[in-house]
């Protein structure tokens, strides 16, 4: 190969890696969170979002800036016919980016497409029992891929933002899972400030996720949804709904759960005083 060929090569595997170092991706988004808040998307928020007005003044700006982030970098797909509209967008943006407050601000690092059906839609779901190999259509709400897709169903997504206090939110639900997918598995992990927090994430998961599996088949008064039973992954992004929106429930019943989460995202969402909590 002539060497002014690979020299050209060469300069662009450079241009390539500095365009995309950390450092540049992080000062193109701080420029981004500088821009004006648009006030459609202010009021988008306000009538959407029951949460949003119990925020800090710090919080509101820190979600504003998240929100302008992500959407920028996220791509959002109707599909069965919908024509996706500001309202969704924004909607969406504002209740996943909760989840970041924490100023982790990876946004989702494996996510691209967001693709919203009007409803609930179909989806193929294949089984395996023995070596019998079953494919059956299943009605789903939401979910999150470990490539780069996730899906949802506006109707949905309006309902739980409705009904903030009722500890179903699909959007929440969802990022959650991408939290957990962030390292390529799906285990009720996500990725920890440091080594020595897993043992301690083990231990209460561990402990709380068998507590909910004893009490959904004893038929016990349960605060969390019945649904984190089925596997650890599902018992995460249960938790985090709950979380959010039944705090103190959470906090009484299941105080070393709460103070887990309330350390992973550096929120006390207790202290937002939401009503019918």
């Amino acid at each position: 190969m002539p060497q002014t060929i690979i020299f050209l090569l060469i300069t662009l595997l450079i241009a390539i890696a500095i365009l995309f170092s950390p450092f540049l991706i992080k000062q193109k988004r701080n420029q981004i969170k500088k821009r004006p808040f648009p006030p459609l998307w202010n009021s988008i928020i306000e009538n959407n979002l029951p949460i949003y007005p119990h925020l800090s003044p710090t919080q509101r700006r820190k979600l504003q800036g998240n929100i302008q982030v992500f959407l920028k970098e996220k791509q959002f797909i109707g599909c069965n016919g919908l024509q996706v509209t500001e309202e969704m967008k924004v909607t969406i943006a504002a209740v996943a980016c909760l989840l970041l407050l924490n100023e982790r601000e990876k946004y989702f690092p494996k996510l691209r497409s967001i693709l919203i059906y009007p409803t609930a839609y179909f989806a193929k779901e294949t089984t395996v029992n023995g070596n019998v190999v079953e494919e059956k259509r299943v009605i789903r709400l939401g979910e999150s891929w470990n490539r780069d897709q996730l899906i949802l169903s506006w109707e949905q997504v309006k309902e739980d933002t409705y009904n903030w206090h009722d500890g179903h939110n699909v959007v929440l639900h969802e990022f959650a899972h991408q939290l957990d997918q962030e390292d390529g598995k799906a285990e009720g992990v996500p990725i920890l400030e440091t080594q020595s927090d897993y043992s301690n994430w083990s231990k209460i998961m561990t402990q709380e996720y068998k507590q909910l599996c004893d009490d959904v088949e004893q038929g016990r008064k349960i605060v969390m949804y019945s649904y984190g039973a089925t596997h650890p992954a599902e018992f995460f992004a249960v938790a985090t709904e709950t979380f959010f929106e039944k705090p103190q429930k959470l906090q009484k019943k299941h105080g070393e759960l709460y103070q887990l989460l309330q350390n992973y995202y550096k929120l006390d969402p207790v202290q937002w005083d939401i009503k019918h909590n």
